[in-house]
């Protein structure tokens, strides 16, 4: 009945509009390869100028790959020369000639490019690690092997020799987390600049043919006039990447090799970290050799497994200090090398269409690859001292990705980890605790694409089963199995591709005993116990609990004006944090967004844009949760510098979840507000700035600053450092709920909650100093310091309004005990309500994170790595930020040290 609801509700708004108040920034960027802000849509059949076409010639002498082409190959070999400015004049001719040749042998194919420069001495070759974005004069070749004009892959080398790689997915965009094993070479003349690629065969994809056709781009970047030019060129108003490639012809007589690559690993590290007196499981240091390997192998020319055999999952760079003060579980990127190669593949409901904007809607990620590996989930027994580990050990991991059949795209994961144990000390006893269960974990993707990517058609399943060991203890704490399935696909409704349809459904089931289920119903995601909802109730019995969820976007691809729409729904009951994430569920949404580009230069500005929308939002019981209109704009002036601006205003709404299970309150009216802008990133100096304010008619506000400052003192060397400075003022910050009978207006419980006054500085500081294209130092630092001050403790008066009593003004008592560091409410003063108690809410939360990675990867795919990293915090129940106190405090603090030495070799055959 949920679901039927459910789906009658989303046709009613599949016209109507919906948004969230901090989530305007589009899901998914398009591919630029050159510049991140640029909007670089396409269709197919839209091409400028005549269908392109390049040869390719086989050749038999070597290649010498230095830069320079004085080889005889390149001597003989056919060029293309003709390339069209994208950016700054579109539709121009480039400004600088370039010629590109290609040629092959049995083992690889070489790129050539001759980049001609009136003015070499004004060429900006800047040095960096491999995939860094530089401001730097760069040269791109994109490729289409395969020939389905929607993937492919790109490589790319900038004047200074720093190489960048990647893949090509959904006509438009792209992902840096592939590393290919591949060359390139720059080399700085009196005439400009040239390049040399050579690309194994072995990292590409491709059927085996007599006769190859594959389709291909290439594209130049020159940096002090921030001139972009391809040789099939997108018009920023227009959509597509992939489908507008040349024809590349030539290629004869190869076969596609079946790739072997094996690469082994010694680890060696020594932590040296705070610890407890009388610890008997921690002296203070720890050293832990390692060894394992990971492979790779070709099952056929276009399906590839890898797979890992005592994996080091250890991350090179700590994950930022957070202060978390909902009840959502906050969400860090994946990055271990093994999950995010390749995790294109397993995105979900986004194809098709060339953005996916949210509204208060946070699409479910089906797959969290951060769930494989995590931190112990269960709980220790009592003990005097236990030492868990930061993660649990992941036995084995494999991973099979590729094209099958008739344009059949198919990846799966599997993993296994093993049993998670603490050793524990209590009463004098020494005895190993399980915190995690042995699990599997098991991940199938599918996807058909038809008529050149005209529809597609896809599924994902994902499964998790537990078995846990002679302990039952953590049997009602964590789920036995889950199981997720979905579909999604889309299509185009028009032949030149300017609107499609994208969507997709998901079904899920988890099983665990009574008590688990119960606990899961009762839990922040899906709050199955607050009293005055009639669409949802708890069920003691219940030993699985299921749950459907849904959405469906319509977009157009193309053309100055554009818009996007979209309905989607998350049942009650919706359960995939097992082996995905999910912020919320419990409800229906809707928005539509409509916007105008202008994409030639006039007055003052380049190019701008201005997108509006509105949205809305509603729980399963038909309660409005969200309702209001959002509206922002950039332009880019003519001196390069990026403004922009926008707004938000939200009606006075329903709120189900900040009493975290009790009763609904009211959301009141507001409005947000942000500015900002970006210098022009030519400069040695580059500043970024936003300013944000938010405010509503209870008197809530937060607001903030946030600036960025990018030094680039040489051209191998940049320095960043990104502070920022945030106010809250909160009037109901969630405290804590206490039985009480006499509560009877608030169903038997009180629902306690404080003004706050928050205040949190934090900053990035990242130094990255490249010596050569394979060597390179990376340092990182975050200091945050937060501090929250509680004050004016309430309780929640009425249901569905914004009315509270305050403890001592209103209704009863409240006083401080600073021995127990406890306050006491008498909730009715004289009357029969017993008193309730609860710990100092105040805090001041000091964190410093950082590493140091030297990186030298001294051949072709095997690399060395010096990794330190330190981790100091500091915490007091004191609400007051005092910025030179606070960090003397951190300074002061013991810092945990840890030092990893890490050595890969990669064979290949």
């Amino acid at each position: 009945m949920q679901t039927l609801r459910a789906l009658s509700i989303c046709l009613s708004l599949l016209l109507v509009f919906s948004a969230s108040p901090r989530l305007y920034a589009q899901e998914a960027v398009p591919l630029t390869l050159a510049n991140p802000r640029a909007d670089n849509n396409a269709r197919e059949d839209d091409k400028v100028g005549p269908a392109r076409r390049v040869e390719a010639m086989r050749v038999e002498a070597d290649v010498s790959l230095d830069g320079v082409l004085d080889d005889l190959a390149w001597q003989q070999a056919p060029f293309i020369d003709q390339f069209t400015q994208r950016d700054p004049d579109e539709g121009d001719p480039a400004t600088e000639r370039t010629t590109v040749q290609v040629i092959y042998d049995n083992e690889a194919i070489y790129i050539g490019a001759q980049l001609y420069d009136a003015a070499p001495d004004s060429i900006v070759a800047r040095l960096g690690r491999r995939d860094a974005y530089l401001n730097a004069d760069r040269f791109i070749f994109s490729v289409d092997p395969y020939y389905d004009r929607r993937t492919g892959f790109y490589f790319s080398v900038n004047a200074a020799g720093t190489l960048s790689d990647g893949v090509l997915f959904n006509d438009n965009w792209d992902d840096d987390s592939w590393d290919g094993v591949w060359q390139g070479k720059a080399h700085i003349h009196e005439q400009g600049w040239s390049v040399e690629m050579r690309i194994p065969y072995s990292q590409l994809r491709f059927k085996a043919e007599d006769a190859y056709v594959w389709g291909v781009n290439f594209s130049r970047y020159i940096a002090r006039r921030n001139e972009r030019v391809f040789y099939v060129m997108t018009p920023r108003a227009e959509s597509g990447f992939v489908s507008r490639f040349a024809d590349m012809v030539g290629i004869e007589e190869i076969t596609p090799p079946r790739q072997i690559e094996v690469t082994p690993y010694v680890t060696g590290k020594a932590a040296f970290t705070d610890h407890a007196d009388g610890d008997p499981f921690n002296d203070g240091s720890t050293y832990a050799p390692d060894f394992g390997a990971d492979f790779k192998v070709g099952l056929t020319p276009n399906l590839t497994l890898n797979g890992t055999v005592n994996p080091d999952f250890g991350q090179v760079e700590v994950d930022p200090a957070v202060v978390n003060l909902s009840d959502v579980e906050t969400f860090f990127p994946e990055k271990r090398p093994f999950f995010i190669e390749g995790a294109s593949i397993f995105n979900f409901g986004m194809g098709g269409s060339n953005s996916n904007w949210g509204f208060n809607f946070g699409n479910p990620d089906f797959f969290y690859t951060r769930r494989i590996g995590r931190a112990p989930q269960g709980g220790l027994p009592d003990h005097d001292y236990a030492d868990v580990p930061d993660g649990v050990p992941i036995l084995g991991a494999a991973k099979l990705t590729g094209k099958v059949g008739d344009g059949w795209n198919v990846g799966t994961v599997q993993a296994i980890t093993g049993r998670g144990e603490a050793d524990v000390l209590f009463n004098g006893e020494e005895f190993a605790a399980e915190v995690e269960p042995l699990t599997y974990y098991g991940v199938v993707r599918a996807q058909r694409e038809f008529d050149e990517g005209f529809r597609a058609i896809g599924g994902m399943s994902t499964t998790t089963i537990r078995s846990f060991g002679d302990d039952d203890r953590l049997v009602p704490q964590l789920n036995e199995s889950a199981y997720v399935g979905g579909i999604d696909g889309w299509t185009f409704l028009d032949r030149d591709r300017m609107w499609v349809v994208t969507g997709w459904l998901g079904l899920s089931q988890v099983n665990g005993t009574a008590e688990r289920i119960e606990s899961l119903q009762r839990s922040s995601l899906h709050y199955f116990q607050r009293p005055d909802a009639d669409h949802v109730s708890v069920d003691a019995d219940a030993t699985s609990l299921t749950g459907t969820a849904g959405r469906f976007m319509l977009n157009k691809q193309s053309g100055k004006f554009y818009t996007n729409a979209a309905v989607g729904f998350i049942s009650p009951g919706f359960e995939l944090n097992d082996a995905g994430f999910m912020w919320r569920t419990d409800i229906i949404n809707a928005h539509a967004v409509v916007g105008y580009q202008w994409t030639e230069p006039r007055g003052i500005y380049r190019r701008a844009r201005w997108n509006s929308s509105h949205y809305r939002s509603y729980d399963f019981a038909g309660n409005r949760t969200a309702l209001g209109v959002w509206s922002n704009g950039w332009m880019q002036l003519k001196n390069y510098m990026f403004l922009f601006v926008g707004g938000e205003l939200n009606a006075r709404n329903k709120d189900i979840r900040s009493t975290r299970g009790g009763p609904m309150m009211t959301n009141p009216a507001g409005y947000a507000a942000f500015f900002g802008f970006e210098t022009d990133n030519r400069k040695k100096l580059v500043w970024e700035f936003e300013g944000f304010q938010f405010a509503d008619e209870e008197g809530n506000n937060r607001r903030g600053i946030d600036v960025e400052a990018e030094w680039r003192p040489i051209p191998n060397m940049t320095l960043s450092v990104e502070p920022g400075l945030t106010f809250r003022q909160g009037k109901a910050q969630y405290v804590g709920q206490f039985e009480d009978p006499f509560a009877t207006a608030t169903f038997g419980n009180r629902y306690v909650f404080g003004s706050i006054d928050q205040t949190t500085f934090s900053t990035d500081i990242r130094l990255n100093w490249t010596f050569t294209p394979e060597m390179s130092l990376q340092l990182f630092a975050q200091p945050l310091i937060s501090a929250g001050d509680y004050f004016d403790f309430k309780e929640l008066a009425t249901p569905n309004t914004y009315d509270f009593n305050v403890f001592g003004q209103d209704v009863g008592t409240v006083s401080f005990n600073e021995e127990s560091d406890e306050y006491t409410v008498d909730p009715d003063g004289d009357g029969e309500a017993e008193t309730f108690t609860f710990g100092e809410p105040d805090f001041n939360f000091k964190s410093l994170r950082g590493t140091a990675v030297l990186r030298w990867e001294f051949r072709p795919g095997s690399t060395f790595y010096l990794v330190w990293t330190q981790t100091r915090d500091a915490f007091e129940n004191v609400g007051t930020f005092q910025f030179n106190d606070n960090l003397g405090t951190l300074v002061d603090s013991k810092p945990d040290n840890i030092f990893v030495l890490k050595l890969t070799y990669w064979l290949s055959r």
